[in-house]
């Protein structure tokens, strides 16, 4: 600066350390980045399950883990650990979502929520009734729910690819249906992929719930304290006979969704912090002597707790985790598959094609058939700017089942050659609806402006 002696402060995006860091920022927050990575770790598991490391792979999943905290202990294999353990955290993530729409999201609004709502609800129904009619009182029958499922995250991924080609209110159309998705398989595993019932662990699960629920309101914030109370509700949930992740979901619920001050006092406030961080001696070191400015910036730091809601925060914090660790380890430790001409013989037949036609056709007639019920008879219009053809396409796009329906899939079969017909025909499936809603949509007209 002219005059004064000291050199202009360097922007840190001009430093090395950016050059290097800042490609990595990009992809982490790409919405491609996380199906990428999704892809990559399946595509690793099947060559580990179909190479001479198939034995080393099984036996990393099949190996122990236990934690102890003086009388009590906790020991289950890596691959429980995954399912049961990290998955929480998907669920509890997939419940903030699922809060975040109801109050302020697309599922607000009832009017708008109407048609992604049926929608979903077409799209599961139609798969399962395919399954059943394909398994019925076979040793199949209990993976009717793993072809209602859509992963949204390799969803919004393909849909990310189209660029203009997709509107943003196609975005907003799937994104919905998705999370009703996730909401009707959460209920799906809740009811009918539970264990017997421990009432006195269950009953537990719910005192913890109930006080964090009267956590909320009466104000609290701190997030450890959501954690705390979070982990015994999940750990009661774990013993219980109802799966953990459903913990995950419930304890979502109880986290704070509004914030403490509206953004208009935010501004006013952090106006006058600022000014006054700004009338200070300038000849003072800094930040390190100036109490008005050590006050100032306190202050300012608490403003910013305020205006931004528990939730969002949370949410923001672990949306990568979630994304670039928690599902590809998911799909590392399940998508592994003996792929061989055995695979297919026996009772392998009616599953695989129960899943595969369920998700390929059963999710696009389901959710077709529906939507176009409800716009034929006027109960609600389709979203602005989106034509029949894309509805379509997300239609085939909501057949890419993959995680949840992997993880209904461990919940109906346990472990063995159904559990491997499962994997087989959601890995399929999911390939053919990826590549079909991607065509259908590509070859479409580009967005207009």
């Amino acid at each position: 600066m002219a005059g004064t002696g000291i050199a202009p402060a360097r922007d840190w995006r001009e430093t090395p350390l950016a050059r290097i860091i800042s490609p990595m920022q990009r992809f982490i927050h790409s919405e491609t980045s996380g199906g990428l990575v999704l892809i990559a770790a399946t595509i690793l598991a099947l060559i580990l399950a179909n190479s001479p490391l198939s034995s080393a792979y099984m036996g990393v999943l099949k190996s122990y883990i236990g934690i102890s905290v003086g009388p009590f202990e906790l020991r289950e294999n890596v691959l429980h650990w995954i399912n049961d353990g990290l998955m929480a955290l998907f669920f509890f993530v997939v419940g903030l979502e699922l809060k975040r729409e109801a109050i302020v999201g697309e599922l607000a609004n009832p009017r708008n929520a109407i048609l992604p709502i049926v929608a979903a609800i077409g799209g599961a129904a139609i798969p399962a009734l395919i399954y059943v009619a394909l398994n019925a009182g076979g040793p199949g029958s209990a993976g009717w729910g793993v072809p209602m499922a859509t992963d949204i995250a390799f969803a919004l991924g393909v849909l990310a690819l189209l660029g203009d080609r997709a509107p943003f209110a196609l975005k907003v159309f799937l994104t919905a249906v998705a999370v009703i998705d996730d909401l009707l398989a959460v209920l799906i595993i809740a009811l009918f992929y539970s264990g017997e019932l421990n009432y006195t662990a269950l009953g537990i699960g719910f005192i913890f719930l109930a006080l964090l629920a009267v956590t909320n309101l009466t104000g609290v914030r701190r997030t450890i304290v959501y954690v705390a109370l979070g982990l015994i509700v999940w750990l009661a949930f774990l013993q219980s006979g109802v799966h953990a992740t459903i913990a995950g979901v419930l304890v979502a619920l109880t986290i704070p969704a509004r914030n403490r001050i509206n953004p208009d006092l935010f501004l006013e406030r952090a106006r006058g912090l600022l000014a006054q961080f700004e009338r200070t001696d300038p000849g003072q070191e800094r930040m390190m002597t100036d109490e008005r400015q050590q006050s100032a910036v306190y202050e300012l730091e608490a403003a910013c707790e305020e205006v931004q809601a528990p939730l969002q925060k949370i949410e923001h914090a672990l949306h990568p985790w979630v994304a670039f660790g928690v599902i590809p380890i998911f799909a590392l430790a399940n998508a592994g598959v003996q792929l061989s001409p055995d695979a297919l013989g026996g009772d392998a037949m009616p599953i695989i094609l129960g899943v595969t036609l369920g998700l390929v056709l059963g999710k696009p007639i389901g959710i077709m058939l529906t939507s176009w019920l409800l716009v034929r008879f006027s109960v609600v219009a389709l979203p602005r700017g989106v034509t029949w053809r894309q509805v379509l396409g997300v239609s085939f796009l909501a057949g890419i089942g993959f995680t949840m329906s992997l993880f209904i899939a461990t919940l109906a079969f346990g472990d063995g050659a159904r559990l491997e017909a499962a994997k087989i025909g959601i890995l399929g499936a999911s390939l053919i609806a990826g590549l079909a809603g991607y065509g259908l949509l590509r070859s479409g007209e580009p967005k207009s402006e």
